[in-house]
């Protein structure tokens, strides 16, 4: 909320704080004319004008000192700051809020600073936090009906006008559903992806008029450049994923995860690209038994986690007054897309407990933080939207506190859905365990998860039962499997490309990726957990 206040002009937020003070003046005007008519009709006071000159001392001694209350706790909960960038419901969730908190404060400071002939009786008060409360929520209502088809149709048109948001990896298990979303909101998207697993989870989007595929490889220099012409945002989410198939090629992974970010970062730089949006993972905390949020130290303990660390180190340090890099700290991710994977844990999990009618948990006590496919790509939407005084430079770890769960839990959850599964139990050598802290997305753009670990398990279940997804155990559904039948990853398509990734793999590396780098690995036989 700092760097956002900072940000913002006293003379944007002017006529907010003046409507607002507004609204609680005219209620307490309300309030205390209704009250004096009941009141006289019982002759609590002598006279009228007895009655009128009591409020007039409290209103100009002590109302006109307590009134900035209002706007005081509004600002101090963002609704001037960032929260006018919440989705609605979150708004509204906070506005509410904020006006309740006023009220209190407010009334409590009357019944017990002020004098004990205080004109603010009962009657006054409650009447009082009526008309308030009413004033304030109707304008804010009315504010959103007059300009919220103005705001729609100047967000349309200025995706009609602005490029279009680049999409790498946009045929993947994240990105395939990101890209449906932005399509849906009226975004122009280009999509660069080599559709090694295919280009099914896109297929029915490719003669969307607002959606251009190119096929490319995001090590290429001249894929990325002809990809990155005219764009005005990006989003880059391709990457080896995971930690066995990381470990398939490391100097591919290093090439694709790391070396490519740089390049990437270079040439968006050379177009005047702004906002890069950048899919991290919560795998670079590593082992810790402490709840970790942005500001904590990251450990990473594979190859892939020490690939993203270094991409995030790369990203920062390329910051700068034209380019704003936006770090996304993804939990595990579960869920069905367009493109279905069960090489994920929850995933895997809830199709054994259906189909096969037993799981195998290892190390029952490991802490995982999870979200849902669909809620990353309302994440990133929403970062595509903020202004970006309020992104800029920023890590964000994405998901929910109410998400993160032990693999005991998880296993519950599954039952839960699948009563019939047997659950065993193992113990191994493999202690990672992390739990996340989600609250500042939460707070700078008003993101809240809306799928449940059980949603994501009864989708699942539904479509293994409607025969959707016919045998979860297909070579497509899994990054390991699929890279191991393949023969890896594909390679550079020439041997500039291979100079190039080369010398932006150089330089700035963590020491295991200098190694890793530098050294000829064999192709590993790797085995799932």
């Amino acid at each position: 909320m700092k760097s956002t206040s900072k940000n913002v002009h006293f003379w944007d937020v002017a006529p907010r704080i003046l409507s607002d003070f507004g609204v609680i003046h005219v209620a307490m005007l309300l309030a205390f004319g209704i009250s004096t008519a009941y009141q006289m009709q019982g002759e609590a006071y002598s006279s009228y004008a007895e009655m009128a000159g009591a409020f007039r001392r409290y209103y100009f001694s002590w109302f006109i000192l307590l009134s900035p209350l209002f706007p005081v706790i509004f600002f101090l909960n963002g609704l001037y700051t960032h929260v006018r960038y919440y989705p609605d419901w979150a708004k509204l969730k906070r506005f509410v809020l904020a006006v309740l908190l006023s009220l209190v404060v407010f009334i409590s400071a009357n019944f017990f600073l002020l004098p004990s002939k205080n004109p603010v009786g009962r009657s006054v008060a409650f009447l009082f936090t009526l008309f308030a409360i009413f004033g304030l929520v109707v304008t804010r209502a009315a504010k959103e009906w007059l300009i919220g088809r103005e705001r729609a149709e100047q967000k349309h048109l200025k995706a009609s006008e602005c490029g279009p948001v680049l999409v790498i990896g946009g045929a993947g298990y994240i990105g395939c559903w990101l890209v449906s979303r932005l399509l849906e909101e009226g975004m122009r998207v280009r999509v660069l992806d080599n559709a090694v697993y295919g280009l099914e989870p896109i297929q029915n989007l490719l003669k969307h008029p607002n959606l251009e595929y190119q096929n490319g490889d995001c090590r290429n220099i001249h894929d990325v450049v002809k990809a990155m012409r005219r764009v005005s945002s990006v989003v880059h989410l391709a990457a080896i994923v995971g930690d066995p198939a990381c470990e398939i090629d490391r100097n591919t992974t290093i090439e694709t995860n790391y070396a490519a970010t740089r390049m990437l970062v270079e040439i968006a730089k050379g177009n005047g690209v702004e906002r890069f949006l950048f899919a991290s993972s919560c795998s670079v905390y590593g082992a810790s038994d402490e709840l970790m949020d942005e500001s904590s130290p990251i450990r990473p303990v594979s190859l892939y986690g020490e690939t993203k660390e270094a991409s995030e180190r790369a990203l920062l340090e390329a910051a700068g007054d034209g380019f704003h890099p936006v770090l996304m700290r993804f939990a595990t991710v579960f869920g069905l897309s367009n493109r279905p994977r069960f090489d994920l844990v929850v995933n895997l999990l809830s199709a054994k407990a259906c189909q096969d009618g037993v799981i195998t948990i290892y190390n029952g006590q490991q802490w995982r933080p999870f979200v849902h496919v669909k809620d990353l790509a309302e994440a990133m939407i929403l970062m595509l939207e903020a202004p970006l005084s309020s992104i800029s430079r920023q890590i964000f770890n994405v998901g929910n506190n109410r998400l993160n769960f032990t693999l005991s839990e998880v296993a519950r959850v599954i039952q839960r859905v699948c009563p019939d599964a047997r659950v065993e139990w193992v113990e191994n050598a493999d202690r990672r365990n992390y739990r996340v802290k989600f609250d500042k997305i939460e707070k700078r753009l008003g993101f809240r998860c809306r799928y449940t670990l059980e949603d994501g398990v009864r989708e699942i279940k539904a479509a293994l039962d409607s025969s959707q997804i016919s045998n979860y155990r297909n070579v497509r559904f899994s990054n390991l499997s699929f890279l191991k039948e393949s023969g890896g990853a594909p390679g550079n398509k020439n041997d500039i490309d291979s100079k190039i990734m080369a010398a932006f793999a150089e330089g700035r590396m963590p020491p295991v990726i200098e190694e890793a780098a530098t050294s000829t690995y064999p192709k590993a036989k790797t085995a799932t957990n």
